[in-house]
């Protein structure tokens, strides 16, 4: 799917708990050249999702988010806190963790939440990315984050941290 829309070159695939998608999502895209995936995960932690950007692997237990975000960090990966201000979100309490980014747009959250967390990677100094929370296809490609990099991984993580993202809601209709 990502093939058809031209604009969209590169896909982070982050599972909830799980780096079986990713390494799926890396294969089905080796067919495919001109489309780069990030290989990630979504970490469930007590207190809210959090990503890390950069990983096959899960990070060790216990997944607090100061764990979590030290496990991206030991891998040269990138920590992001996921939907932050909805009812399971990490909210406030991320200015306590070292974390890269903090997702200020998600397709599953209401405008209110999505501004709210905008705001808050702005007051914290941090870049703010975009996530889909697909569960299903037709979620697909709701926002997406724009990124000024060359076309790898490492490049990827390297524009997340130094803020070289912005977060952005597609002009007009995506059809499947």
């Amino acid at each position: 799917m990502l093939a058809a829309h031209s604009y969209i070159k590169v896909a982070a695939v982050t599972d909830h708990d799980s780096v079986r998608g990713c390494r799926a999502a890396v294969e089905l895209a080796s067919a495919y050249p001109d489309v780069l995936i990030v290989p990630g995960v979504e970490i469930s932690t007590p207190v809210g999702d959090m990503l890390v950007l950069g990983t096959y692997e899960l990070p060790p237990k216990p997944w607090t988010p100061e764990a979590v975000a030290d496990f991206a960090r030991s891998i040269d990966g990138v920590s992001i806190v996921a939907h932050p201000f909805r009812t399971y979100g990490v909210g406030e309490r991320a200015k306590n963790y070292k974390i890269d980014a903090i997702e200020v747009l998600n397709g599953g959250s209401t405008k209110e939440a999505n501004a709210q967390a905008k705001e808050f990677a702005k007051t914290l100094g941090l870049p703010g990315t975009a996530g889909t929370d697909a569960h299903q296809v037709s979620e697909l490609f709701s926002v997406y984050t724009q990124v000024e990099a060359p076309m790898n991984v490492d490049s990827v993580l390297a524009a997340i941290k130094k803020g070289k993202v912005s977060a952005q809601i597609p002009r007009g209709s995506l059809h499947f």
